[in-house]
């Protein structure tokens, strides 16, 4: 097989990998209107930022596990303009709580906007500063933690929220692919993830699970 041969089969295999995702997106249950605003107005203003929203998929995947876990109390590391914290609240058992942590002031602002127009934006507690200031004030247990923050401090989120899980909680980590990076990782954000992923795997506390979902979503709990 030639050269150009290959590479046609490359681009073939990533074409069928892209129509997959919009066939498993089409038969899952749509966002609602707001959400799709909220994905709409991300895209809109902040441009290829907008790559960091969870999306449909990952956010109902998130949505299933607040209510499997009946959970009453989730920690988010990293909000961005707001999606999964309100994929998320809207699991949330009746009288449960959301903390999110986010360092962007635009972000922030942008997320409570639409916070404020969703009826589970009550249950959402917006934390801004240093995600690492945030988790030392805090006190467990949360039934789920969602990590996506930078890359540079994902082994110490881990170990500051890791003694924060109640004990049948999940911790759940995005862009454990890092865009394939991972295979031969180049710069340092690659790097790091590379490192966190061993970091968990070798850590002998835990069981964990790496989905190829998107751009790669590990599930951690405690033996």
């Amino acid at each position: 097989m030639s050269a150009q041969e290959l590479s046609q089969d490359a681009l073939n295999i990533l074409s069928k990998h892209v129509q997959l995702e919009q066939y498993a997106a089409a038969h899952s249950t749509p966002l609602p209107p707001l959400l799709q605003e909220l994905v709409a107005e991300t895209e809109k203003q902040m441009g290829l930022r907008a790559l960091m929203l969870s999306g449909q998929l990952q956010g109902t995947l998130l949505q299933f596990l607040v209510a499997s876990l009946q959970a009453k109390r989730v920690l988010e590391i990293g909000m961005f303009t707001g999606f999964s914290a309100l994929m998320m609240a809207e699991a949330l058992r009746e009288g449960g709580r959301l903390i999110t942590c986010d360092i962007d002031p635009d972000a922030i602002a942008f997320a409570r906007r639409f916070f404020a127009r969703s009826p589970h934006g009550s249950k959402i507690e917006v934390r801004e500063g240093p995600a690492l200031e945030t988790l030392h004030s805090l006190e467990g247990p949360f039934d789920l933690v969602y990590l996506d923050a930078d890359k540079a401090n994902c082994i110490n989120y881990y170990e500051a929220t890791l003694p924060l899980l109640s004990p049948h909680g999940l911790i759940a980590v995005d862009n454990v692919l890092w865009m394939g990076q991972v295979l031969d990782p180049k710069d340092e954000e690659a790097r790091a993830v590379v490192a966190f992923n061993e970091h968990v795997l070798r850590d002998e506390r835990v069981v964990n699970l790496t989905l190829n979902m998107r751009d790669g979503l590990m599930l951690i709990r405690r033996k």
